[in-house]
């Protein structure tokens, strides 16, 4: 959902990549709840650092920011060399969510409306700050 989201706010002028500590698919319930708020994730895919960092578009890139969106994944995350700044929120996993299924889907709009205003406000404090003064 966060890569939806960024991508979505910086409108093309970033290039934007995701990755995962483990590879798990993408949630159904993830592309859905994007779905209500206009956001395609539907063709995304869970990959690992590994894998991304092994794919050729990337391979000789350096990244401004590195941003985890869990403590799992910040405490469990590989070693990145990078000189990239690294940036944490955490959210919770609305993927571990107990309940029906309205209960469930409740609660990834609920992480969804987070991660969108999280997205959006560091998309513009880091991509387009200054732009519009």
């Amino acid at each position: 959902m966060t890569e939806g989201y960024l991508k979505h706010f910086a409108k093309g002028r970033a290039n934007i990549f995701s990755t995962g500590i483990e590879a798990h698919g993408v949630n159904p319930k993830a592309i859905q709840v994007m779905q209500e708020d206009g956001i395609d994730i539907s063709n995304h895919t869970s990959k690992t650092i590994d894998e991304l960092l092994n794919s050729p578009p990337i391979r000789e890139k350096e990244f401004d920011f590195i941003i985890t969106v869990c403590d799992h994944a910040k405490e469990n995350c590989p070693y990145f060399p990078s000189s990239a700044k690294k940036v944490h929120h955490n959210f919770p996993n609305p993927a571990k969510a107990r309940g029906n299924d309205e209960e469930i889907l409740q609660e990834f709009r609920k992480v969804r409306d987070m991660i969108k205003i999280y997205s959006q406000n560091f998309i513009e404090q880091n991509l387009f700050e200054g732009e519009n003064k």
